[in-house]
């Protein structure tokens, strides 16, 4: 974790980059800073630090990475929201399936690119989310457009969010509580409350009945074979 609390132009928006990787943020500093117009603040390495160092740094634009040990980048962003810290995050990620896309906007994130992007289309990102403008690529844009057209939903129920339909998937699969929150990189008490969520929205109170509601809600698929089949 690094800070530099030196002071910045007023015209020149200021970065905290999040990612686990030294050298993605090694690389990334050194684009912005050759770019002119940008100061990187600082760098955190967990979703935990990034909090931290936003508090403390006060950036326009978190640049946030998502899977991450030590507090996921999701967790970082629904933290931030309630602590109503100014910075815009915008999600830099390798990731674009849609149990990492809409958890983020959900949360609250103001953009998400795939680290793909091309530097001038970075550049632009982060300029357009500091003015708080959404900025999405197209890949994301896409998947975002299908699942608010075709939500998973109970019958006359709530919509189960992405990330919930990725812990049911899981539960499916007879996976514990702590090794879901090990593949999906947050914490027990995360998926506890996923769980909880999901639990109201399916009108259940277990794993095993939620299964099965899912199942027979074509939630989950076809569903495993019945014993008389």
């Amino acid at each position: 974790m690094t800070g530099d609390s030196s002071p910045t132009p007023a015209s020149t928006l200021t970065l905290l980059i999040v990612d686990d990787h030294p050298v993605v943020r090694n690389g990334l500093r050194g684009m912005f800073e050759a770019e002119g117009g940008f100061a990187v603040l600082g760098e955190a390495a967990s979703g935990a630090e990034a909090v931290e160092l936003t508090a403390r740094l006060d950036p326009d634009v978190v640049l946030m990475d998502l899977r991450m040990p030590g507090g996921s980048g999701v967790e970082a962003i629904a933290e931030l929201v309630r602590r109503g810290a100014r910075a815009k995050v915008l999600v830099l990620t390798t990731y674009d399936t849609d149990s990492d896309t809409l958890p983020a906007i959900e949360a609250g994130a103001t953009g998400y690119l795939l680290k793909d992007a091309p530097g001038h289309e970075l550049f632009t990102a982060v300029r357009a989310a500091a003015e708080g403008r959404t900025v999405l690529s197209p890949a994301v844009a896409s998947r975002l457009v299908t699942a608010v057209r075709a939500p998973a939903a109970a019958p006359g129920g709530e919509p189960l969010s992405a990330r919930e339909r990725e812990v049911l998937a899981l539960v499916a699969k007879g996976t514990s509580n702590r090794e879901i929150a090990r593949g999906l990189f947050i914490s027990e008490a995360t998926v506890k409350t996923h769980l909880t969520h999901l639990y109201a929205k399916l009108g259940v109170g277990d794993r095993a009945a939620a299964v099965a509601v899912a199942y027979d809600r074509g939630i989950l698929g076809a569903g495993p074979p019945r014993p008389d089949a």
